[in-house]
């Protein structure tokens, strides 16, 4: 019977745990990094913000710090994707996943799909910053090197 570095069973409940997961921290520290930059401006806070397509963009102040929020949020939830995750295989399937429910939440709350070009443009740069750094920090601690010998050492 071979032994496997690491074999992997389906866990339909564990991946359903960490999607509710990820969206959760992708709200959570949206909703933080957002409040953060209406304490900037002085500004009101509200859903439109997270989930009106119309807010990003780069026309107005409002509209350029949401973009920032929405970036610096990306930079969060790759930290998610180390933490919770661990598997640089997998970063990309949760970032798509979180985009894609943010995309049906905003779908839902404006009763139609996202048209402008500006919410696109920050969802897709969002999703590869995302992708690419969770994936990055996922790799560095899978190679890191893996002591074989941990006992004591005698000289002969």
């Amino acid at each position: 019977m071979a032994s496997h570095f690491r074999s992997y069973i389906w866990d339909p409940v564990l991946i359903v745990c960490q999607i509710v997961l990820m969206q959760c921290i992708y709200y959570s520290f949206l909703g933080l990094w957002l409040a953060g930059v209406d304490s900037l401006v002085q500004s009101g806070r509200s859903l439109d913000q997270i989930f009106s397509y119309e807010l990003l963009g780069f026309a107005t102040m409002q509209g350029r710090l949401s973009m920032i929020a929405f970036i610096l949020n990306s930079l969060t939830c790759a930290l998610g994707l180390w933490f919770f995750i661990r598997r640089g295989k997998q970063c990309l399937d949760f970032t798509v996943t979180v985009h894609f429910f943010h995309m049906i939440g905003c779908w839902i709350y404006n009763a139609h799909l996202p048209a402008a070009l500006s919410w696109w443009l920050v969802n897709v740069a969002c999703m590869a910053l995302m992708a690419v750094i969770g994936e990055y920090l996922c790799m560095r601690t899978e190679l890191r090197a893996i002591p074989v010998n941990t006992g004591p050492k005698s000289n002969l």
